[in-house]
C-alpha cells in the first residue's frame, strides 16, 4: 500500500513524490497524472495505454519523442530544477507538467 503525500496542493502517491519510479500513464486521450514532482536527476517514464498513436513534446523543445504506439513508452530525465511542460503534437489538447524540484520539496525557480 502506497503512503500519499500532500505537495504543493497535488495529491501525489509514494512513487511519484520523489520516489524511484515516476510514471505517467497515456490514456483517454490524456496524461495521468497531469502533473508531477520529482526530484533532479530522476528519469520519469510514459507509457501509451490508448489504440491511438501519442507524442510528447516540451514547450520549450528540451524534448520530444517519436509517435508512442500502444503500449510504448518513453523515459527523460529531468537534471534542472523547473518546470517543465508538455503536450502531444498530434493532439494538441493534451498537456502535462513536471515540476522538478530539490530533495524534500523546497520550492524552484524556472529551467
Amino acid at each position: 500500500m502506497k503512503a500519499l503525500v500532500l505537495f504543493t496542493g497535488m495529491l501525489l502517491t509514494g512513487a511519484d513524490a520523489f520516489g524511484a519510479d515516476p510514471h505517467v500513464d497515456i490514456q483517454k486521450f490524456a496524461f495521468v497524472p497531469k502533473e508531477i514532482t520529482v526530484a533532479p536527476g530522476t528519469a520519469v517514464t510514459w507509457t501509451n495505454l490508448d489504440e491511438t498513436p501519442h507524442t510528447l513534446k516540451a514547450s520549450d523543445g528540451s524534448f520530444a519523442s517519436k509517435a508512442l504506439d500502444t503500449s510504448d513508452t518513453f523515459q527523460q530525465t529531468f537534471s534542472k530544477e523547473g518546470d517543465y511542460t508538455y503536450f502531444c503534437t498530434l493532439h494538441p489538447f493534451m498537456t502535462g507538467t513536471v515540476h522538478v524540484r530539490g530533495g524534500g520539496g523546497s520550492a524552484g525557480g524556472g529551467q
